[in-house]
């Protein structure tokens, strides 16, 4: 419950960070599948009551062309039924972090934009998808627009309800077919969500005492801190007998 609390704090000052540290701690505990599963509705649940706080900040032009490309995204890799194995999870959650420090002059996205509004529905919802978390990838299409940091928390938070209903309608459904009892407990589910909210007004709060070039530079550093810490957990668990 106090991963809950911190990551959805994390999340309510920094976007995606809090849910990149949550896919690792379950990762760790549950097969990859059903971490997959509770990743994705804890995260709904912290991501629709953080958008629900901010909504007068919400960009709802990019949250609609966002939903309609991971509809497209989320049947398409339901087709090919993906999931990764437990060393490359962690592979992937730290390879994808390194998006941040591409150079300016390589990639102009701005979400605010309704031609990238739309590339990042598709590609962040592939990646979420297959990687587990796709926030350092979502940021890119934010770090660089000229959104206010209120703006950009309250609108990656409306779009990443969708990703995570992806993930759960992805990984959920043959999970539910299979055997339910892979996922936690139903009183784990309902713990964690009201914690998390707890975490995302208490983010909420420091994120208003924060500068937008404080905000997107600590964004930064952040999630590279963490994608290294997931970086050494692959070695660790390619080096395994």
């Amino acid at each position: 419950m106090v991963i809950s609390f911190v990551t959805a704090m994390l999340s309510g000052v920094f976007g995606m960070a809090g849910g990149l540290v949550l896919m690792g701690a379950l990762a760790l505990v549950l097969p990859v599948q059903a971490a997959f599963v509770t990743h994705g509705v804890l995260q709904l649940a912290a991501n629709g009551w953080r958008a629900a706080l901010h909504r007068r900040h919400v960009r709802w032009r990019i949250v609609a062309l966002y939903a309609l490309a991971s509809l497209i995204a989320g049947a398409v890799v339901a087709t090919i039924a993906f999931a990764p194995s437990k060393p490359l999870l962690f592979l992937l959650m730290g390879l994808v972090p390194a998006i941040l420090w591409l150079p300016r002059g390589w990639l102009r996205l701005d979400a605010a934009r309704p031609v990238h509004a739309f590339a990042s529905g598709l590609l962040v919802t592939g990646v979420n998808l297959t990687a587990g978390v796709a926030g350092p990838l979502l940021d890119i299409f934010f770090v660089r627009t000229e959104l206010p940091r209120h703006a950009i928390v309250a609108t990656k938070a409306a779009t990443q309800v969708f990703s995570h209903l992806a993930k759960i309608m992805v990984y959920g459904a043959p999970i539910l077919l299979r055997d339910s009892s892979e996922l936690p407990p139903a009183w784990v589910f309902a713990a964690g969500v009201g914690v998390g909210l707890a975490g995302t007004v208490a983010g909420g709060r420091i994120l208003d005492r924060m500068s937008d070039r404080r905000f997107l530079s600590l964004t930064r550093w952040i999630v590279t801190a963490i994608g290294a810490a997931y970086l050494v957990q692959a070695v660790r668990l390619f080096a395994a007998p």
